[in-house]
């Protein structure tokens, strides 16, 4: 059986494949005999695969914004996967979830339950019932796939449009829909009718002046039409509000216009919040920035509060037409233990102003993330809403030429001193902390960045 190649490029960073050279000399720095004999039982007995093997290091738990080793360590977790949003081991959610436990763990199919409905009855109200039907799944690439289903039956029409390089959920269908590479290499034909368009990026684009930065991005809602008009029965238009890898921020503009096309063409627009919805961009739900309502929300990842897999869609009501398909049928979906954790995030998040909580941090952070880059000329562009950002490194702030490694080197950097952070598009740091965080956490996970990243461009520069 023959070995699928590589490409070099997938190589650099751990935002890709794991398999750099700084992830090779982290694990060569592993001494505690515990985390070695842990690490060596997990990759005996699992499946090896891109972004997860080998793995970081052994956790043993959790507490507010802190993951805890095996080995004693601790890290500050900017990452967490947008689960953590309320903070690991949240007891006022756990205590909830305890509660459901002792009362109605499962609840097969053909039965429903309280907690199901009392939190489909709550998120139709979080849009303010502009949205009014629901459907739960387990996991969001599940919640994608009833989107996708629920499209084609509604529309009549089976081509899907998507961004390159976006990620939505990693089943067959939806690395179809998507677009990164690393997903589709050596799968073979995928789903028929996936079509791609480029990802708005307001500030590296071709099809608009740069020197109209704030609305520069109408180009690509432009060129989108376009492909619609071209390629014909494109049915759904699925795409981040405001994409979470590379933390690109689209106008208002831009949105309110690709309503408008969809509207035109008959085409559903779907936005996937699984990673950036419940409050990660300091409302809600993200789409609530832009004055518009997609014909079909997709959540996930933060809804189960870290502790419960737990996805939902929800649509307009004229989208209910499917009473003879099986969108989902999933075993565990209404779950009631998914469904009181989330009632329970929901209600933790209104009792402790968690929003307001989360605009006041975006005013810190991006203060914060300016001052570094009038500091170090190694620092590009900085993105972000709420608490959700991306940082590039780059070797030339005009041409925006990457600087991978300095990227690279910086995730190692500030794991040794205690921050977990993740990469992407090779030269990204992103960072998404728990929406809990205190201003003086910041400030030390801030400072730790910095310093991880002077050290990493100094190594770099030998």
């Amino acid at each position: 059986m023959n070995k699928m190649t590589v490409p070099h490029n997938y190589l650099h960073t751990e935002g890709d494949l794991n398999l750099g050279e700084g992830r090779q000399r982290w694990n060569k720095g592993i001494q505690d005999p515990a985390t070695l004999t842990a690490l060596k039982a997990d990759s005996d007995s699992f499946l090896h695969q891109a972004l997860s093997t080998p793995c970081l290091d052994v956790l043993e738990s959790a507490d507010g914004i802190w993951i805890n080793t095996v080995s004693g360590g601790s890290y500050i977790d900017f990452h967490g996967n947008n689960v953590h949003q309320l903070g690991y081991n949240n007891r006022f959610i756990i205590e909830r979830v305890k509660t459901q436990l002792d009362t109605l763990a499962f609840s097969p199919r053909r039965y429903t339950n309280l907690p199901a409905i009392s939190l489909a009855e709550r998120l139709s109200a979080l849009t303010g019932h502009a949205l009014t039907r629901v459907l739960f799944a387990p996991g969001g690439t599940s919640a994608i796939a009833m989107a996708l289903k629920l499209a084609r039956i509604y529309t009549g029409k089976y081509k899907t449009l998507a961004m390159y390089d976006s990620f939505h959920g990693a089943s067959m269908d939806s690395i179809s829909l998507g677009g990164e590479f690393v997903f589709q290499q050596g799968l073979g034909p995928l789903m028929a009718g996936s079509v791609h368009v480029p990802p708005v990026d307001t500030y590296r684009g071709i099809w608009f002046n740069p020197d109209q930065r704030e609305n520069g991005d109408l180009a690509y809602a432009d060129y989108l039409e376009y492909v619609i008009e071209k390629e014909g029965d494109v049915g759904v238009l699925v795409a981040e509000t405001i994409r979470s890898t590379t933390v690109h921020v689209p106008s208002q503009a831009y949105w309110q216009k690709v309503r408008e096309i969809c509207d035109k063409h008959a085409v559903l627009l779907v936005f996937d919040e699984i990673s950036i919805g419940m409050g990660r961009t300091g409302a809600m739900f993200a789409y609530q920035h832009y004055g518009i309502v997609p014909d079909i929300l997709v959540l996930g990842k933060g809804l189960g509060a870290g502790i419960i897999p737990m996805a939902a869609i929800v649509c307009k009501e004229e989208l209910n037409v499917a009473a003879e398909v099986s969108l989902g049928h999933f075993t565990h979906e209404k779950s009631p233990l998914g469904s009181a954790a989330a009632l329970a995030a929901l209600d933790y998040m209104k009792d402790n102003n968690i929003l307001a909580q989360a605009v006041q941090s975006e005013v810190f952070i991006a203060k914060r993330l300016h001052e570094m880059k009038e500091r170090h000329d190694f620092i590009g562009d900085i993105r972000g809403k709420g608490l959700l950002w991306g940082l590039e490194l780059v070797k030339d702030r005009v041409t925006r030429e990457k600087d991978n490694q300095t990227a690279d080197r910086t995730l190692y950097k500030c794991l040794e001193l205690g921050l977990s952070l993740k990469v992407s598009d090779g030269n990204v740091l992103c960072l998404y902390p728990p929406l809990i965080i205190s201003i003086e956490e910041l400030d030390e996970a801030l400072n730790i960045l910095e310093q991880a990243m002077v050290l990493a461009h100094g190594a770099q520069q030998k």
